[in-house]
Order: structure tokens, then sequence, then C-alpha cells
């Protein structure tokens, strides 16, 4: 089939279910979904400077809470000494794990159902755990009494390896837990083990591939932070905290703290960022309650950049052992890997309950292949917990690495181009709704149209004529392409939850007498641009303006519940709730047309924003007559109470399956092993889209972070466990000089299950780049005869490669 038949068919030819639920998506428009490129309605205040952060929250009486960390990564507790500290003149409160314990209030559960210290009792675990903290008049007296308690250790040899932690011969981090005597976290298989083996052992051609995910962490530019406000007198907590998951978050105070769920308050403000950073409970958020209930005043807590960077949640970490076995003329039969994952001192990733290894299980990628098995050890080592979906779905982002890195290697091995070794192995429309080997299942797709989308962007063939051209001069250029789908929108709630809460958001819409409105979400912006987003979404369903529609999140009291944002959840789980609702409104607003009318419902019919008369336009009402007349005198059709309101819990019915096809193109410098990128075309499938605009703001921010993990992040650690990237200066994050201008395109696969055909970007361009990268670079270096160096691509440790002494970074 010819690339432009295959164009066509993937911007015009929608299911039924699609062109019924998206009446106005005009394919080539930058206007996709009604409003579709309009700017985002948040971004005056924030522009102006009067966006409201957690450090921008004052309070009056309001007292100021610093942490004591441990400066060591491994060291039992012998004696916390805080005498001089309560003596300084402006400390309020003093707290130490002891007493902490002595309230109960000692450990916390983590999201994976482990139990993590809120401060310290017997020993510290990681370098930058809570030991105590102060409660002091100002932060800056706060941090001053720090200096003040004296805190006695017993040092112990950290661990820091995942494989030597295995060794029977290392110190047992986790001995607070009954009868533990090694560091296993815990063990995951999926697949069929059998049938691949035996495929394997038939294959023409079987490669192996060792490649590390180093640890690194999303580093959000506003850090963690909370208020907390115990009111005495009625026994309720307000909590202003940098959550994406209030909602849960208030359920999980309730637990540790012993306060009922209905007098506890969650309020998340703006948010500086999260990218799954700001998904756990934190021991700060635990502290500044604890400061509050023990003061009878308003306490916050803000922590550092190097607090961030060194106690909160990190991402990736694994180290992973692949395999891939194929026919000789290219044909993919086969993929299987063994992992080992770090997981730092306590089990804190954030992923559904049955599903303790994320969504790992998608390493099968975008290929049609015969089988699939993956083995995973959990590992516990001195270093801070975590293990969040930074910028991906549960651990998508590893699973894509590692499979687009096997089908590079499998390609050098064939002397076959990636590019046409991918287009032999992808899978085709008629497939799906297709059935991963592991049990995945994905809704929609039509990848070969993307991926020669992004060829034509980049002028593919003219790319490998430049780079022939060079290679003959001597310089290293280097082109990589990488194919990825992700699976995004957790639950649904039969299979997913996070500590016992189905992963299902709520909504609820409320049309005022003069036709605005206000629609309520469970799930919290952190810069994705709901405000405008899911006004969008309700404009296009009940056809007001989306100027006319206010968008309320992040407020327990003032929103449904839902299990927030992270794993690209918002559009596809949030924003379906978001048409629903509406579409229950419209329904609604129908019953009262047609009796303003006086015409049976049959007989109406809608344009958006108003009810008319079948055969006769002239006869008609708006949604704004509606909604007065729902508020306003008179009888309403029988059994129609008053309002124009509804409310929904949505429970999706699977995850959508957004895919994308990514060009890199860089030059390394034979001299200094410095790495350009320049230029990266990105082309992405998020099925249908409602803001071109912000979906090219979410991917280029993705793809600047893919950029960063590619060729210069990494949280590394020494030998006794000293974090080396506490800073900005050590943990280096990409700037605009680092990166191109990006390109950008899109084709169009409806997923088939959501009420408007979306499935979710937010997370693509993460999950694809690194890949993208490490092979241009890779594809770059073969005149060294390199098939693999492990990220980051930083100029020393590729110059050691070029030099023939390839380093892991762990």
């Amino acid at each position: 089939m010819s690339f432009s038949k295959l164009a066509r068919e993937t911007t015009h030819s929608f299911s039924k279910l699609a062109r019924e639920t998206t009446q106005r998506f005009v394919d080539n428009d930058l206007t996709p979904m009604g409003h579709g490129r309009m700017l985002r309605k948040e971004d005056p205040r924030f522009i102006r400077g009067k966006g409201r952060f957690i450090d921008d929250l004052q309070l009056p009486g309001m007292l100021h809470l610093a942490i004591l960390r441990a400066p060591i990564a491994h060291g039992r507790i012998v004696s916390v000494d805080v005498s001089a500290a309560e003596a300084h003149p402006k400390v309020k409160l003093v707290v130490t794990g002891a007493m902490l314990a002595e309230r109960g209030l000692a450990w916390m559960p983590t999201l994976s159902n482990d139990m993590q210290a809120v401060l310290a009792t017997d020993k510290v675990r990681f370098q930058g755990q809570e030991v105590a903290f102060v409660v002091a008049e100002d932060r800056y007296a706060a941090r001053d009494a720090l200096e003040l308690i004296d805190v006695e250790y017993e040092q112990l040899p950290a661990v820091v390896n995942v494989r030597a932690a295995l060794d029977p011969s290392s110190p047992v981090i986790r001995d607070d837990l009954e009868g533990k005597t090694d560091n296993h976290c815990f063990d995951w298989e999926t697949g069929d083990k059998a049938a691949t083996d035996a495929v394997f052992a038939r294959a023409d051609v079987v490669v192996r591939q060792d490649m590390v995910y180093p640890r690194v962490h999303p580093a959000p530019l506003e850090t963690c932070g909370a208020v907390a406000d115990y009111d005495a007198v009625d026994g309720t907590l307000t909590l202003w905290s940098t959550t994406q998951a209030p909602h849960a978050h208030r359920t999980l105070y309730a637990v540790v703290a012993g306060l009922p769920e209905h007098n506890i308050r969650v309020i998340s403000p703006d948010i500086g960022g999260g990218f799954g950073n700001k998904v756990p409970i934190y021991p700060g958020y635990i502290c500044a309650i604890v400061g509050s209930l023990l003061t009878g005043k308003p306490v916050k807590w803000t922590e550092d950049r190097a607090e961030n960077l060194t106690s909160t949640a990190f991402a990736r970490d694994y180290i992973m052992h692949g395999e891939i076995a194929a026919t000789r003329d290219g044909k993919i039969l086969a993929i299987r890997t063994n992992v080992l994952a770090d997981h730092g001192a306590f089990n804190g990733v954030a992923a559904p309950t049955k599903y303790p290894a994320g969504f790992f299980g998608v390493f099968t990628g975008s290929y049609d292949i015969q089988a699939a098995y993956c083995t995973m050890t959990a590992v516990f080592t001195n270093k801070a917990p975590g293990g969040v979906a930074y910028s991906c779905s549960f651990r998508i982002t590893e699973a894509v690495y590692l499979v687009e890195r096997l089908v590079d290697c499998l390609a050098d091995e064939l002397k076959m181009d990636p590019v046409e070794l991918r287009l032999k192995n992808l899978l085709r429309p008629e497939q799906f709704p297709y059935t991963t080997k592991t049990g995945w299942v994905y809704d929609s797709g039509n990848y070969e149209p993307t991926l020669r989308e992004a060829l034509r962007i980049a002028d593919y063939a003219a790319l490998r004529r430049e780079q022939e051209d060079k290679r003959a001069r001597g310089e290293l250029m280097g082109i990589g392409v990488s194919f990825f789908t992700e699976a995004v929108g957790a639950g649904p709630r039969k299979d997913m939850d996070i500590l016992g809460l189905g992963m299902a958001d709520g909504a609820e819409l409320r049309v005022h007498p003069t036709g605005t409105a206000v629609l309520r979400v469970s799930c919290q912006t952190q810069g994705q641009g709901h405000e405008t987003t899911f006004a969008q979404i309700v404009a296009e369903e009940i056809g007001i303006p989306p100027a006319d529609i206010k968008v309320v999140h992040g407020d327990t009291d003032q929103t449904p519940f839902g299990l927030g944002t992270y794993g690209s959840r918002s559009t596809a789980v949030s924003g379906a709730a978001a048409a629903l609702v509406a579409r229950k409104v419209r329904d609604k607003a129908r019953l009262i047309a047609s009796a303003m009318l006086e015409v049976s419902v049959a007989d109406l019919q809608w344009d958006k924003g108003y009810f008319h008369v079948a055969g006769d336009p002239a006869k008609s009402v708006t949604i704004q007559d509606v909604a007065m007349r729902a508020h306003g005198a008179g009888d309403l059709p029988e059994g129609i109470e008053g309002g124009l309101e509804a409310q929904i819990c949505y429970n999706p019915e699977n995850l959508t399956n957004p895919h994308g096809a990514y060009i890199c193109v860089v030059d390394v410098d034979p001299g200094t092993a410095v790495v350009t990128v320049r230029r990266f075309i990105a082309v992405d499938d998020c099925g249908v889209r409602i803001n071109p605009m912000i979906i090219e703001g979410q991917v280029h921010g993705g793809l600047t972070d893919g950029v960063g993990m590619a060729l210069m992040e990494i949280l590394a650690f020494d030998e006794g466990g000293n974090c080396l990237g506490g800073s900005l200066m050590d943990y280096l994050i990409p700037t605009a000089l680092e990166v191109p201008d990006w390109e950008t395109g899109f084709t169009v696969t409806p997923s088939p299950h959501h009420p408007i055909g979306a499935k979710g970007v937010g997370e693509s361009a993460t999950v694809g780049s690194p890949p993208a990268v490490v092979n241009a670079v890779l594809d770059a270096l073969k005149p060294y005869g390199l098939r693999h160096v492990d990220m980051p691509l930083t100029p020393s440790r590729l110059w050691e490669a070029m030099n023939g002494n390839p380093q892991p970074p762990i």
C-alpha cells in the first residue's frame, strides 16, 4: 500500500462510534474539537505572577518546619539529644522518631502497601532520611535549630548496588520487617516461559543485550511542601499540599493520623510541575500535620532543592537483560527479559496493587510476535524510596526503552535498516483490539502511517544520504528511530486500585440560571492545562463557550472523589467523565426543551448550543434558555427536578493506547564525544485531539525530558551511599541550549471505548524519546563497532566507550 493511501486512511477513516462522538472533528484542521487551538484559560494569572503556590500561602500565626536528615546512608541511631534545639528562643517544638512512636505515628503506609518511617526510630536507611523536625517562628530559625540537634549514629555498611544487595552476606536493610533476613523485595513474572523458550530454541537469530536505565529524578520546578492547619475546636484539619492525588492522600491521612476523613480537607493549589514526583505521601506532609496538632498553629514545610533530589521519589533504576529472537529475514518471533529493580529503602512504587512492576508487561512493544516472557526481582537498597511514573504510565518508559534498543540491536545483527525492520513487524490495523503475549489489550492502532509520517517529515532517505557523505569525511552523524505504544488511563477499577481505592474518577457539572457552568473534577493539574481542556470538552458537548465554564479541581471539599493525575489519566479518565456528565446534563436539558417547545423529545434535534424542532430550525431554545427555565418559575416535565446539573463516577472500560514514531538526528564530535541533537521529529497519535497547542506543549516538554535522560541525567551514589546528584550543579537538566527546535506531527486513531475517542498524550514523548536519542548516538558510533552504551551518554562516558572501555552507570 502506498504512503499517500495509508495517510489518507489514517486521517479520514474513523469508526462509527468515533464519528458519533466527534461530530465536528476536522482531521486536518487545527481546531479538532470545536474550539481547538485556544489559549489556556489559566495562563493570565501565571504570566502576571498571580499563581498561588504552596510557598505563597501565609496564614495568621503560621509557624515553620524544618527536617533534620540523616547524613549517612545506613546506620543505627544510638541517641538523639534535642535539648539545645529546644532552648532556642524561636523554637516552639522539636519532635523525634521516639516521640512519634509514642503516639503511633512513627510509620506510615506507602502506595505499595509497605511501611515507611516518618521519622527514623531504629536506624536510618538512606542518606537524607528524616530523623527529627523543628517547628519555629520562621524558616531561618527552624533551619538554624537543626544544627543544635545532636544525633549519634553507629554507622553500618551501605548497600547501593542491587546485585550486591542480593548477596547473602550483605547487611539486611529492612530488619524492621519481622523475620526479614535478606534484601529481597518481591519477584514478579509475566508471559509464557515454556512457549517463549520453545520459540527461542528454533529461531535463526538471537540477540542478547544487557542495559541499564539509571535512576533519574522528576525534579519539578517547585519542590514539595505543605501547610497544615488543625482546628482543635471543631477537630478539622486543612492541609494545603503539593499533591497530584488529593483524595487518595486524604484517605491515607485519615488512616495514619486517626482523624475522621470528613474532618480532613486537602487542597492542592497551583502546582509548579509534578511529573510523578508529587504522587506519594512524604514524611514531610505528616510532620506538618503533627506539628499543627501539637502546637495548635498552622505549620508550613517547604523542602529545598537538595532535599527534593535526595529524599523524594525517584524513577527508573532498572538493570535489564534482554533477548530478542527472529528469523534471518527479520521477522521478530519472541522477546524475553530479566530485570533487577532497585526500589530503595522502602517500597514506595506508585502502581496499581495487582501490578507491582507497573505496566512493564508492555515490553513486547508495537510488534506482532509469537511469545514473550519476563522475570523481575525487586530489591531493597540504601537509597531513597520511590519508583514513580515519571512522565510515563507505570514503568512503560523502561519497557519501551528495552524493546526499542533490542530492535536496533537486532537490526545491527541482521545488517538491516532499523526502519525496514520495524515496518516489517508493526501490528496491523485489522489486528486491533490486540492482545499482547503478556495479556495487555491494545484498544486501537494504525501504526504504519504514523511511522511513514515521521519519515516524510524527516526526509529519511535524504538523511541517510547525508550520513553517508559525512562518514566519508570522518564526521559522526547518527539517525535514531523509535516506535512506542503506551498504556494509559488506569483503571478499570475491577483490575486496578491503589491501596484498595479503585481507579475511577468523578465529575460534577452545574449549569447556572444565566447559562454559565462549573465543572468539578477529581484530577489535579500540575501545568497541563486542565482548566482549558476540560472546559473545551464540556463546551463541545453542551454548547456553552469555554470562557463561560469554570473548572474546579484540587480541593477535596469541592470536588468528587477520584484517584488523581498521573500515568496520563487526566484526559483518558477525568476527560471521559467530563464528557459523560455533560451528556447527562444535555439529556435533562432535552426533556426540558421539549416541554418549552411543546413537542415530543423525538422531534427535537440538537445543534451545539441549542435544541430545535426537526424541520423547523427557527423554533428553538438555547442551552441558556433551558438553564433559566430549569431554575425559574413554572412547571417542569413530570419527574424532572429543578436545576440543571449532574454527576458521574467514570470507570474506564480499559486502558487507552496512544502510540508514536520518533526520529532523532545527532552529531557526535569525534574529538570530545559531545553529542548535539540537531533534529528531532515526533509524530504522536493520541486519538481525538482536543487542543493542539496544549498537545504540542506536552510533547515539547516530554521530548526535553527524554533528551535529558538520554544524555545527562543520573542520580548516582558512591560506595558509602552518598547521593552525588543533590543539586542542579550535579544533577544536570537540559535547557533550551541542549535541545533543537522540535518538529511535530500527528495521526489520529480514536479509542473505540473512550467517550470522545481521546487517548492522552501527556507522557508519550518521555516514553519514546530516550531510545530514539540512544539509537541515534549508537548509529553515529557504528564506525567504532559499538552496539550499546548505557545512558546517560555524557561526553566522558562516550569517550570511554569510543576508546574501547564502556562502563555501566551503576
